[in-house]
């Protein structure tokens, strides 16, 4: 009986927890199962162009705790890839590399945006195994996703650093955590850093509730503030454009309208994107207490991987293997309280895990005292 191939790849942003779950999946298919593993350098990028590496237990050996990828990774759609400057469909050339490469399955480590490639190569005919990662811990189905506790931990000692600072000199500090639709990352980091207000996606804010929430502060004493703001926290005038302009892509009745429409949003999401900066300024006029916006950005994404996401990591590494013993196909490997789960990928592809306004974290942030600004 011929020995089983797998490819294996990691896609989209790089996260911590990547090298630990690469490890998990390849320890096992290689010792466990006694499969080949070949490795795709870059992502989808590098499968449309087939380059691989031969993955054996020496090459898997000593990355647990590194961060990032030693595989590389990329942002490219299957379908909508540049390639000499042109915009290509590249699933028919994946579809023959896979081929040739006399592949049993395709595992893809990755965030939502993998996820919809993942379908799509399943779509076509692959056996596909998606393994949940992004630091936003916004990927749906799943409880949570490898790099998001790294990722946490980094943003909370970030924000109990700037405490200091804004305590010394009696200003008010805007940390902003990565998290562009959906703010776990922002709530979960405020809540642990005690930020006095906590700015997220989902809830649109109001200056007037953060400038009084400042000032109740002040007369209680305390002249400093600390605000833990996501990324894509929006005020609610920006939150109600940006909704009318999505529901004009929902109802555009021609590709080119769509497209229109998509091009819309874009725009608008780029021209808040400084929107803390601004909250800053409107925040400094009004308190007359000297504001100042420390961006995190990618220092959230690199370095050492937690025990938490290393261990994770290794769990969905190992069940996604025996899912693939078990064959077991077009599925993500969820995490689920102690165990694992799998599920369809048609269920977490193009669908995003927002923060509830009703979820226990908000409840007990409001319970403390912390504000949302609405």
């Amino acid at each position: 009986m011929a020995t089983k191939r797998i490819g294996i790849l990691t896609a989209g942003g790089d996260a911590p927890g990547l090298n630990a779950a690469i490890r998990g999946f390849g320890k096992a298919a290689i010792g466990v199962h006694g499969w080949e593993l070949i490795g795709f350098r870059d992502g989808m990028r590098g499968l449309a162009e087939n380059r691989f590496v031969h993955l054996d237990s020496a090459s898997l050996s000593g990355i647990l705790t590194t961060g990032g990828t030693f595989l590389g990774t990329s942002r490219d759609k299957v379908h909508r890839m540049m390639v000499d400057g042109q915009e290509t469909d590249m699933i028919p050339t994946i579809v023959d590399n896979y081929e040739k490469n006399k592949l049993e399955a395709l595992v893809c480590l990755g965030g939502g945006g993998t996820a919809k490639n993942a379908k799509r190569l399943m779509d076509a005919g692959l056996n596909v195994l998606h393994l949940p990662k992004t630091i936003d811990n916004d990927i749906v189905e799943t409880d949570s996703s490898f790099g998001f506790a790294t990722a946490l931990e980094i943003a909370t000692e970030a924000v109990d650093r700037l405490h200091s600072t804004a305590h010394s000199h009696h200003r008010i500090i805007l940390t902003e955590i990565m998290g562009h639709r959906a703010g776990w990352l922002a709530l979960g980091a405020g809540i642990a850093g005690g930020a006095d207000v906590i700015l997220l996606p989902e809830v649109p804010y109001d200056v007037d509730a953060i400038v009084a929430k400042i000032e109740r502060r002040r007369s209680h004493g305390s002249t400093f503030s600390v605000i833990a703001v996501a990324e894509g926290a929006l005020n609610t005038a920006d939150r109600m454009e940006l909704d009318h302009a999505e529901q004009l892509v929902k109802e555009a009745s021609t590709p080119e309208s769509k497209a229109a429409a998509k091009r819309g949003v874009k725009r608008l999401e780029a021209s808040h994107r400084a929107n803390t900066f601004t909250l800053a300024e409107q925040l400094e006029e009004r308190t007359g207490l000297e504001a100042r916006v420390s961006i995190l950005g990618y220092v959230q994404r690199g370095g050492t991987p937690n025990a938490a996401d290393r261990l994770l990591g290794t769990r969905l590494g190992v069940a996604g293997a025996q899912a693939v013993e078990d064959g077991k196909f077009g599925v993500m490997v969820a995490d689920r309280g102690h165990g694992t789960e799998l599920v369809p990928l048609k269920k977490v592809a193009g669908k995003v895990k927002y923060v509830p306004a009703d979820h226990e974290w908000i409840q007990a942030a409001r319970a403390v005292g912390t504000s949302f600004g609405d």
